[in-house]
């Protein structure tokens, strides 16, 4: 009997083993899991949103009562702006391991972030100490898909110098990851769609003869497919032409226009078509929970112990269920060169001469000691990291 039950318990290790996500990695233009193309099919999550921020991950109650939901939807990632990287993500990352959910995890908080006004003043040591700390705590879980250095750091015509800042964070990131020796996670950046300078951006990120400045990826929040638009009207056929040489990933880290309301979500099964899978990779649903901009998939009752489905939840899950990947490769590329950088103009400040390492922050690539800021850094505003 003894025996039996010896040989049971291997089994039951062993399958526990062989469920466990192998992570995403990165091949030409596009993502892979093993041999098998990876697109992202999820949602942004932060319940609360700004008016009541948390952290989901270091709330068990929350993930107990969210996962199954994204599982619901057929998800296998979810995008989180905010963690308190001294807290403890062991539980709810196990959670969304055995949903077959990865994480996409920014590194800034509303509270320590650059500022695109004053971009300078805030590139600084403890700046560098909470993203090197938030790195260091989740390195460890295979389902960390991807780090973003900043979201929409450069949201106008006027603000494009700040990006000479979020490519030296991107730099200082990849190369913190490279010194500590952890797995290879991508690190890239959540553009804003600005009609200026979305391309400038995007080639910026690319460029340049420093490979540890250039991103593994490049996201865009992206809303220009409103109710019953189509690929042409959207200009979604514009945007896969202008990126058809991309070197690395793209996926749209928002979209879902609410403008009508309910939403339709019609763009779905275009992302997800052999329109779009040559260049862009899925991407993500903004948002999940109903929050007073009105884009929720989900109400959280006041106890926030339940959800109650919306409409959009419904129309979601549908159109997800109808799209089917494309069948194999999805027609990605490799072996295209990153961008060549855009010249200075009117509409183009950043430089291609980064700022160095701030000196204080050298010893974290030689103790690898970057101590968490904790859940203060989600609460107090000190005014220079404010944006």
């Amino acid at each position: 009997m003894r025996g039996f039950i010896t040989l049971a318990i291997a089994v039951a290790l062993a399958e526990s083993a062989s469920a466990a996500l192998q992570p995403v990695t990165v091949k030409g233009n596009a993502f892979f899991v093993g041999t098998e193309r990876f697109y992202i099919r999820g949602v942004d999550y932060q319940p609360g949103g700004q008016s009541q921020l948390a952290d989901p991950l270091a709330d068990v109650d929350n993930c107990k009562r969210d996962i199954p939901v994204f599982k619901e939807l057929g998800l296998n990632a979810v995008r989180i702006y905010t963690v308190d990287n001294s807290a403890n993500h062991d539980e709810c990352m196990k959670e969304l391991e055995d949903a077959g959910i990865y994480l996409l995890l920014d590194v800034n908080t509303p509270t320590i972030s650059l500022n695109r006004a004053d971009p300078a003043a805030t590139y600084n040591e403890k700046y560098l100490q909470h993203v090197f700390a938030t790195i260091d705590v989740f390195s460890k879980y295979d389902n960390t898909l991807a780090f973003f250095s900043a979201n929409e750091v450069v949201n106008d015509a006027l603000t494009t110098s700040a990006a000479t800042y979020v490519k030296a964070v991107t730099r200082d990131m990849r190369k913190y990851i490279k010194a500590r020796k952890l797995r290879s996670i991508p690190v890239g950046y959540s553009a804003a769609d600005v009609a200026e300078n979305r391309m400038e951006m995007a080639k910026y990120l690319n460029c340049g003869d420093d490979a540890d400045a250039r991103s593994d990826f490049f996201a865009v929040n992206d809303y220009s497919w409103c109710g019953s638009s189509s690929f042409t009207t959207s200009n979604w056929d514009a945007k896969v032409k202008n990126y058809t040489d991309y070197s690395i990933p793209i996926f749209l880290s928002e979209y879902g226009c609410n403008k009508p309301s309910p939403r339709q979500f019609g763009e779905v099964k275009t992302l997800y078509s052999d329109l779009m899978s040559g260049v862009f990779s899925g991407g993500l649903v903004y948002e999940y929970s109903q929050e007073p901009n009105n884009f929720g998939l989900v109400e959280i009752s006041k106890d926030r112990k339940s959800v109650t489905k919306l409409g959009d939840f419904d129309a979601l899950k549908k159109q997800l269920l109808a799209a089917k990947n494309p069948s194999g490769d999805g027609g990605y590329q490799t072996n295209l060169k990153p961008a060549d950088c855009p010249q200075k103009s009117s509409n183009w400040e950043a430089d291609n001469t980064l700022p160095s390492l701030p000196t204080a922050a050298e010893q974290y690539y030689v103790s690898f000691h970057a101590t968490p800021s904790g859940q203060r850094m989600l609460t107090e505003c000190a005014e220079k990291w404010c944006r």
